[in-house]
Order: structure tokens, then C-alpha cells, then sequence
């Protein structure tokens, strides 16, 4: 197909050949512009998936990354691999007419070929908070094409993270959260701000007991004492990955925390406490609600 970029090789003497190739450019493109003809669409980044089926058009997937795990449905559709662990060839192998991918793929290298083959790539803004979930629907949906459906999804998420800040409203001792990623080798990772346990912890109306620092870093005995979380916030897992309450309150670094002291550890599936999509209203409550039973309520009708 001819490159928009050509028309600027149409000699100005010859106006009326450059206007004729402006539309039949217009006509041929626009439905790509739109999202309207794109029916194979690869998706990576888990909240980005869930927002395509949110908005019901799950039908025009034909392969998903690693961490794209929700609906149950989407498991049946080939893995193109990690978001952050990308082969171009693996996510070029299914034919893709458009790629949606959440910021922050990779690796460099391949996140440069993918770029470079032609295939229309729609990236996605990430981020920690309501607004952040709210841009990427819209987002999504204006890849996509379906802007209506797109301004119907936030309105009800939008709903949702109000109902959220209404029922932490009336919380006036807030409980100090310590999220831990991973306690492999007795190494403590814990979560800092500017990151997705902080941002939803922040939503479920808690203090993140560690905010000296970013992202997410290895902390100390000492640190962790100092901290003194009230709860103890992990991503559910399984196998190796398992971690029960009776064996992390064993551990040196937690043994004297108020957290051991009311054996509190929750634990809540990794893509909805984290992932900021559509469930996210869902998943702060459901946390909120596990912080402080009685005054919050579960979101009704479970987890989704």
C-alpha cells in the first residue's frame, strides 16, 4: 500500500492528482485509523486483554501474553510469551493486523523490531490509580473502534471507584500495609510507591509501610521492624511459590510485627490485586474489606 509519506513526492503543479490520491488514501486507510477492520489483534499486558473482552470484543483476539490470564476463556488462545520478554517472532507468528500492549514492554531490542514491521502497534499508558484505568479503557476502546462502548466501561468503572471511596470514607485509623513480592531465600522484596501495590493499597484506603523508596527492593530485618506493617499483603500463589501464615510469621524479619502479632496476612490472585484494570474497584474493596471487616463490605457478588 502506498505511504501517506508519498504524496509529498506529487509534483504542486498537479493539485488536482494530489487531492484525488489524499481520498482514495483517506478511503483505504481510515477503517485501519479506527480500529474498524482490525480482526486479528494480539494482546499484551493483562489489563489491557481484560479491557478488550470488557468491551466485548474478545471475539478479534487471536493470541495473548503470559500475564493476560483473565477471562478463563483467554487461556485458549496461544501464549506469544512474557510482556517484558518478548520474541518478535513468536508475536509476529500469528498474523497480527494490530498489536495492544502495555507500556513498558521488552525487551529494547524487540520492542525496536516489532516497531519496525510494519504491523500497527497501539501502546497503552500504565498507571496506579483510578485515572489510570480510566485512560486505558479509553484508550483501548479508541484502538479498537468502539468509543460508545469504551465511554460505558468507565462510566460503570468510574462508578465502582466511587462507591470504593465512599465506603473507605469513614475509616479513621488506617492500617499500615506491607505488600511483599517474594521472600525466595529469606531475601525480603518489598513494595515501595509509585507502584501497582501501593496504588492499591492507597485505593483500598491503607498506608503503604514502606514509602522511603520506589518501585520494589529488598529490605532488612530492621527496616521491617521499624515499618511495623498491621497486615501483610501478598500475591496468591502456588507450588514453590506458596506461602503460608504459620511459616512467614516464623521468619526473623516478621515475628515481631503487629502483623504476627494478629496473624495478618492476606493473599489475593496477582492479576486482580495489581493488574489496574476493569476489576480494580472490585479488588480494592474486596482488600479493603479484609482490613477492616465490619466497616467495609465485600463487593457484592464476590470476585469476578
Amino acid at each position: 500500500m502506498m505511504s501517506i509519506d508519498r504524496i509529498s513526492l506529487v509534483p504542486l503543479e498537479r493539485p488536482a492528482l494530489a487531492a484525488t490520491l489524499v481520498v482514495w488514501l483517506w478511503f483505504v486507510m481510515a477503517p485501519t485509523a479506527f480500529g474498524a477492520d482490525e480482526s486479528r489483534i494480539a494482546s499484551i499486558g493483562g489489563s489491557v486483554t481484560e479491557i478488550v473482552y470488557a468491551l466485548g470484543e474478545g471475539n478479534r483476539l487471536v493470541a495473548r501474553d503470559t500475564t493476560s490470564n483473565y477471562p478463563p476463556e483467554i487461556l485458549a488462545l496461544p501464549d506469544i510469551g512474557y510482556i517484558r520478554a518478548l520474541s518478535p517472532e513468536g508475536v509476529l507468528s500469528v498474523d497480527p493486523d494490530m498489536i495492544l500492549i502495555l507500556e513498558g514492554f521488552g525487551p529494547p531490542e524487540a520492542a525496536e523490531v516489532l516497531r519496525q514491521a510494519g504491523v500497527r502497534i497501539v501502546e497503552v499508558p500504565e498507571g496506579y490509580d483510578r485515572n489510570a484505568v480510566i485512560g486505558k479503557i479509553e484508550t483501548v476502546a479508541a484502538a479498537l473502534g468502539v468509543e460508545e462502548k469504551g465511554r460505558e466501561l468507565s462510566q460503570t468503572v468510574r462508578s465502582g471507584f466511587d462507591r470504593m471511596a465512599e465506603a473507605v470514607g469513614n475509616v479513621k485509623n488506617r492500617v499500615k500495609v506491607m505488600f511483599v513480592l517474594s521472600t525466595a531465600g529469606g531475601r525480603i522484596m518489598a513494595a515501595g510507591r509509585d507502584s501497582h501495590a501501593d496504588g492499591i493499597i492507597a485505593l483500598a484506603g491503607a498506608t503503604n509501610a514502606f514509602d522511603a523508596f520506589a518501585g520494589y527492593k529488598q529490605v532488612t530485618e530492621e527496616a521491617i521492624a521499624d515499618a511495623a506493617p498491621d497486615a501483610i499483603l501478598m500475591m496468591d500463589r502456588g507450588g514453590d511459590h506458596a506461602v503460608s501464615a504459620e511459616s512467614l510469621f516464623a521468619m526473623p524479619s516478621f515475628s515481631q510485627t503487629p502483623a504476627a502479632k494478629n496473624a495478618m496476612l492476606i493473599k489475593m490472585d496477582g492479576m486482580y490485586l495489581l493488574g489496574f484494570g476493569p476489576r480494580t474497584p472490585n479488588a480494592a474493596r474486596e482488600l479493603a474489606s479484609k482490613l477492616y471487616p465490619g466497616i467495609v463490605e465485600a463487593p457484592e457478588g464476590g470476585r469476578p
